[in-house]
Order: structure tokens, then sequence, then C-alpha cells
């Protein structure tokens, strides 16, 4: 898939976040182009060796990081898993814990270890592993960027049944919130003195001021080294009301399309007011967790109607006019049954 395809499928199911998919698909493009001309070289007795340009990804919680991950391994149809690192910091032995994330990526290749070497595994949180304020950096968090560096970068690992797996064309892609680098890149960036004077040029300025530099991870907290893994950073905004609204309402997967056809299957037709998904979608901002409340605000919603409509073979359809009113209940005629 070419990156413009790439980015047609993941519109389909994440909303907003384009110049992120753009710098993904281009990525993943890259990377398993070159995956496949490294094969055709070393065939033809000539290989050359293309290092490996692994992804971080930056934005607040909520926003679409792992879910476009997933969309993505899924387009290119290659094994993936996702693993916390918030956990591995958390264990006495990360080593292992490492092994049993590729150990998952092989269980989703179905057991075939040359396709799990072409996989991807997404890290997220990895801003955690940064060094605690107050103490010194060789916490466990530091310790975690480390045991990283040699998978990352590519090396025969022997797993318990006793296979190998070599994680040289494996796509390590991290996230995190990064909460307190926006104040970073203000202090350290200083582009504002080049002359601009069309929209063009105030563009690049503004990508400019906007890009983290490697400078920028050494001073939040990550071993350069670490940093130096992740050449390639795209950066993930803020949902405003707008994009959560079409979020619920857009995708193919999206969650109004998902409780329309969970009713359907009892032979109810679901019906939600537009004012309705602006409700949640102000509520999910208050939240402050991107959206990911979305789907636990619906589920509260709808409770009430997935409670009475499979005992009431009356019910024909199901009208939610306002978040903060009980749903109405309609019969095949049309006629209120208010005691539903």
């Amino acid at each position: 898939m070419t990156p413009s395809a790439i980015v047609k499928y993941l519109d389909q199911y994440v909303i907003g976040q384009e110049e992120a998919k753009k710098i993904l698909a281009v990525a993943v493009y890259s990377h398993y182009k070159k995956l496949g001309r490294e094969r055709k070289e070393h065939i033809g007795n000539e290989h050359i060796e293309l290092a490996k340009s692994n992804v971080l990804l930056i934005g607040p919680t909520g926003t679409g990081k792992t879910l476009l991950c997933e969309t993505l391994a899924r387009a290119l149809k290659v094994p993936f898993v996702t693993a916390d690192a918030t956990s591995l910091a958390q264990t006495e032995y990360v080593n292992e814990e490492l092994d049993a994330i590729l150990q998952r990526l092989l269980e989703k290749a179905g057991g075939d270890v040359a396709r799990a070497q072409c996989g991807i595994i997404f890290i997220d949180e990895v801003d955690k592993l940064k060094a605690i304020s107050g103490q010194a950096r060789g916490s466990s968090g530091e310790s975690v960027q480390h045991a990283l560096l040699k998978i990352m970068e590519g090396a025969p690992v022997r797993l318990r049944g006793g296979q190998y797996i070599d994680t040289t064309h494996i796509l390590f892609i991290c996230g995190g919130a990064f909460v307190g680098l926006g104040s970073i890149l203000a202090r350290t960036h200083a582009f504002g003195f080049i002359s601009a004077t069309g929209g063009d040029d105030q563009r690049i300025l503004d990508r400019l001021n906007a890009r983290v530099k490697p400078t920028d991870l050494f001073e939040f907290g990550l071993i350069p080294e670490f940093a130096g893994r992740l050449p390639i950073i795209a950066s993930f905004g803020e949902l405003d009301k707008e994009m959560l609204v079409r979020i619920m309402t857009v995708p193919r997967n999206a969650l109004y399309r998902q409780f329309v056809e969970i009713l359907r299957g009892e032979g109810v037709e679901l019906t939600v007011e537009p004012a309705v998904f602006e409700q949640i979608a102000d509520l999910a901002i208050e939240y402050k967790v991107g959206a990911r409340s979305l789907r636990g605000i619906f589920e509260e919603m709808l409770t009430p109607a997935l409670y009475v409509v499979p005992d009431d073979k009356r019910i024909a359809r199901v009208v939610i006019a306002s978040l903060f009113e009980p749903p109405r209940y309609l019969s095949a005629e049309g006629v209120p049954l208010h005691e539903a």
C-alpha cells in the first residue's frame, strides 16, 4: 500500500490527526519498502543494510494513538501487539516481560517466526519511563529504556519455547502524552525571528515551532540512546467538540453504528438526535480523557433501553432526544409506549 492508500484506509476508522496519519503512513511504507529491498539485494548477493526508523507518537490521552496503530496493522495485515511501559517499569524482571511481548507477537503470527519478524509492536506510555523528579536518573524507568534499546535496534532473542526471533525488522512504535513537553518546546524553540510574510512561510514557522527535537526529549527525561532509536516523531492534537461528534458517528465502526446494530438485532430501530452527540462531546471534554470516555457515556445513556427492549416485543423504535432525559419507546405504528 502506498502512503496515500494507507491514509485513505485510516480515514475510514480514525477521525482527525491528518498530519500524524501522513507521517505514520510514510514511515511504515518506507519501513516495509526497505525490508523488501534488503531481501532482493540479499538474494542478488549484494546485501546493503538499511537502518530501521522506529516511530514516536506524542499527544494527549484519548486522541487516537493506539487506535491508529491497530488500524494500521490491520491495513497492512501484519502481526501487532501492544505493551504498557508503565507495567514494564513496575516489574523486577524486565527482560522476561520483553520476551513475553515477543512471544505474544509470535502467537499473533500463528507461530510463523518469519511473519512475526515483520510485525509491529506498540509500546504505550513511554513518557512514564522518565526519571522521577528528585530521584537519581538510574531509576526503574530509565532501566527499562536501557532494556528496550537492544530489541528496538535489532537482535536475536531466545523465547521460552527455545525459538529465536530476530527483532531487526520489527517496527517499534512508542506513544505517550508527554505532559510538560509543551513548556520545554516553548522555551527551546526560537524560530520566530525568521521573516514570515506569506501564508506558506508562516506554516513553515508553525511546523518548526511544533517540531520535537531530540534535545527536547533528553530534557524531558529520555536517555539519548532511547530517543535516538525513535527518529520519526508524530504529534497528535487535542480533540475538539466537532471531532468527538464525528468520532461517534462517521467511522465504519462508530459507536452509534455499533449500538444501532445491537438494537437491530432485537428488531428495534435506534434514533439518537444530533443534539445528543453534542451533549456527549461536551461531557467528554469535561472528563479530559479525549475519546476514551465516549463509550462509557453511550453505554450509560442506552442502558435503560437495553434493559427493557428484550422483554417488550411491542417496542419497534427507541428515540434518544436528550442525554438528560429517558429514552422514548414507540410501537410499530409510532404510538408512544409510556409504560415500557
